[in-house]
């Protein structure tokens, strides 16, 4: 691995580096692109974005991915580790003319190894659901520009939902969609369903139920990532305006706010048990906010440019008993601990609830989460219970994070909560309640307030299936909206140019002067200022993806390379399990 003493080393791309848990390794061989394999020219684009699926086919190699590039949209057969990657035979590939894709997700619940559905965001503003196992386009949401015309910065499918959706746009407006609805033929009527502080909630005034069910107005400029909680009770929005906004999606009731150092928010992401929340933004921080106690924790310092991308890696937070792991270095203790992060990432959620638990052993608790910016870096951190727990004895010596200021209390520790600004909030309880099922109707507590529209979710509308082979509405307007984000990137420069003539959102403006030094947003000094466990520069251009798999990394950059990363000890297998294939041909 190249050192990094200084001059051209420190510029030098990595293809491997090693934390506690072992040595992460590049493989050349499972990357993929577009099939020339030519770095794409990124000027202007939308950033590269990368869906998997697994369709548990009993094949074993049941994983698929989707990856945007330019006016590209591709599909292929994910090998990981196992194999080399296959780029002359893409299962789907589509072309789109006047658009750009510019964000995906794929429905888990109904993918099989026959069809898959998968919904894409576009440049212009609509969202088309396709097959791309059948090759085929069932449907193409907003396709007039009626709803918005603004370009599509997240799209998701409503966790438990086969049929329900989330778009937001960079309009500030996030709208739920029914994929057995219409759209209409008119621009959309709205009534107030909810209202509350830079934030409004309307549903669709029609005598017959159509897209869209809800929209929400949040915040001021674009509303750049929004993330479900683990259980899909809870979403998290990111703004342009600096704010991130934690919503119960049921009640639509503002659960707690949080304010970035300076700059928009730019992406967001939940503990794997739903306890704490990750931001990343024009701050070039990492920012660690407890949805509990509704305040910032912890503050990370690595990055030199915007972070782009933060995620929580499932496979490596541990939860460990004050009882450690005897390990004595035999083949049967090696392989045990390859198959303690699949075990482990399968129990995060129940282990963890062990930690307030009285009556149990005590617990150490460590998360690990990961970033990438547009300094073309990764970093990976890991989130202790020095941090977690300051006030508490610790059950065993934790020394993986470098915190500076740690012992400066955090702001907004008290007994009130520092996210509510005065608004009474009801607090969950010490642990996160498991998920439940959730059914493809609007919630009893937001119908109540919707009065004649009971039925918002409730019903379906047999609609015509239509095929599009391509788009071509124009987006020359998001185009200089885009450079102009770029631009107008500071503090004492946030704007919003959305044309919407029905936000009624109270608009008070927060000074950001004023939020500094209060629980919105404390002082650096005020928090623990995490380092990172390793901060590499990975690529030539900069970050927009990062996954984390059962055993490997995923990344891209915007030259559309979707790299791999092996986890410690799965190279060694790969190599060996083709080593042996090979010797087995040769002997025959």
């Amino acid at each position: 691995m190249a050192t990094e003493g200084g001059g051209k080393e420190m510029n030098e791309i990595k293809t491997q580096f090693t934390t506690r848990e072992g040595l992460y390794k590049l493989l050349p061989h499972s990357e993929y692109s577009r099939p020339n394999r030519v770095p794409f020219n990124s000027q202007g684009s939308n950033p590269v974005r990368v869906s998997f699926v697994n369709l548990n086919d009993q094949s074993g190699n049941g994983d698929r991915l989707c990856f945007n590039v330019g006016r590209e949209l591709y599909f292929y057969i994910y090998k990981g580790v196992r194999k080399a990657a296959d780029l002359s035979k893409p299962i789907d590939k589509r072309i789109y003319k006047g658009t750009q894709p510019t964000c995906h997700d794929f429905n888990h619940l109904t993918a099989t190894a026959e069809s898959v559905s998968l919904l894409v965001g576009f440049s212009a503003g609509q969202v088309q659901l396709i097959d791309p196992i059948k090759k085929e386009t069932s449907k193409l949401f907003n396709e007039e520009r009626l709803i918005d015309k603004s370009r599509v910065t997240c799209v998701k499918w409503v966790p438990g939902s086969e049929s329900l959706f989330l778009v937001a746009h960079s309009s500030g407006n996030m709208y739920l969609y029914n994929v057995e609805h219409t759209c209409g033929t008119t621009a959309p009527h709205y009534q107030l369903l909810k209202q509350g502080e830079n934030f409004a909630v309307h549903t669709c005034k029609s005598k017959s139920t159509r897209n869209p069910l809800l929209k929400w107005t949040v915040g001021e400029g674009a509303l750049n990532e929004f993330a479900f909680s683990p259980d899909g009770k809870f979403l998290a929005c990111v703004s342009q305006d600096g704010f991130l906004r934690v919503f119960n999606f049921d009640s639509v009731e503002l659960h707690g706010t949080m304010k970035s150092y300076f700059g928009g928010l730019l992406c967001v992401c939940w503990s794997p048990d739903g306890k704490y929340i990750v931001t990343g933004g024009e701050d070039d921080l990492v920012t660690v906010w407890s949805f509990v106690d509704c305040r910032v924790i912890a503050r990370g310092h690595g990055h030199k440019s915007w972070v782009s991308v933060v995620a929580f890696d499932p496979y490596t937070t541990s939860v460990e008993e004050s009882d450690p792991m005897e390990f004595s270095g035999s083949d049967e203790d090696f392989q045990d601990l390859l198959h303690f992060g699949r075990d482990r990432a399968n129990s995060t959620q129940s282990r963890l609830s062990k930690r307030n638990s009285t009556d149990s052993r005590p617990v150490s608790v460590t998360y690990r989460f990961g970033s990438v910016g547009q300094d073309t870096q990764l970093c990976l951190w890991d989130l202790t219970e020095d941090i977690l727990f300051p006030h508490q004895p610790l059950s065993r010596a934790r020394t993986h994070t470098n915190v500076m200021n740690a012992t400066s209390p955090p702001a907004g520790s008290g007994g009130t909560n520092p996210g509510s600004n005065g608004n009474s909030i009801t607090m969950p309880g010490n642990s996160v309640p498991p998920p439940l099922p959730r059914s493809n109707s609007l919630p009893h507590s937001a119908v109540s307030n919707a009065g004649s529209k009971s039925s918002v979710l409730d019903g379906a509308i047999a609609s015509g299936v239509s095929k599009f082979a391509t788009l071509s509405l124009h987006d020359r307007k998001e185009r200089h909206h885009d450079k102009d984000h770029k631009r107008n990137h500071s503090m004492g420069h946030i704007s919003s140019k959305s044309s919407d003539k029905l936000n009624l959102v109270t608009k008070t403006k927060t000074d950001p002067a004023k939020t500094l030094g209060t629980s919105l947003c404390p002082r650096m000094e005020d928090v623990p200022l995490l380092e990172p466990l390793i901060c590499k520069k990975i690529a030539h251009e900069r970050l927009t993806v990062l996954i984390f798999l059962e055993d490997c990394i995923v990344t891209a950059c915007q030259e559309g390379f979707i790299c791999t990363w092996a986890r410690p000890g799965k190279v060694f297998c790969a190599q060996t399990f083709l080593e042996i294939l090979f010797q087995m041909l040769l002997r025959h």
